[in-house]
């Protein structure tokens, strides 16, 4: 039985950012997702709940080995959420990603505004996102989300996780 929809790969080509991987699996009801967290704690992910963001829910792996494929490797660091194929959360990625990837002037501007921020708060990720986020909304605006769904957004990225 095959509970997952597919999983988005969600990089922009020549975007300043962490050296981590985020990883958005995609299922098409939220009630899959019982049988998902029970699939992927096999893998080795401990489910970490929503933390702050509807239709989001985020997993962490126990170990570098994470997924467990019995091969011992380590694999790169990554974040691993998965979302209802219609969240706005998983709308919030895309739009984010596909914006950036066909405009590059704008992608190479929040590449510099996240390295500044990482600057600013190394060890603040709350006001990491909460800084960057007026940027994403705006892109977001410019993407056609009205003012209602980039007010939830701007809510759940203010919120301390």
């Amino acid at each position: 039985l095959c509970l997952v929809a597919c999983v988005r790969d969600m990089s922009v080509v020549g975007l300043t950012a962490k050296p981590v991987i985020d990883i958005d699996i995609i299922i098409d009801t939220p009630a899959h997702l019982p049988d998902i967290i029970q699939i992927l704690a096999l893998l080795g992910y401990e489910h970490r709940g929503n933390l702050g963001i509807t239709d989001r829910e985020a997993f962490k792996g126990k170990t570098d080995q994470v997924p467990l494929d019995g091969s011992r490797r380590a694999w790169p660091k990554h974040h691993l959420y998965v979302c209802p194929a219609d969240s706005i959360s998983l709308k919030n990625h895309l739009a984010l990603r596909d914006f950036l990837r066909n405009n590059p002037a704008k992608a190479k501007e929040y590449g510099e505004l996240k390295k500044q921020l990482a600057a600013e708060n190394p060890y603040n990720m709350d006001l990491y996102i909460a800084r960057k986020t007026p940027f994403i909304t705006a892109i977001l605006k410019a993407t056609g989300f009205d003012d209602s769904t980039l007010h939830h957004i701007a809510q759940e990225n203010q919120m301390p996780k």
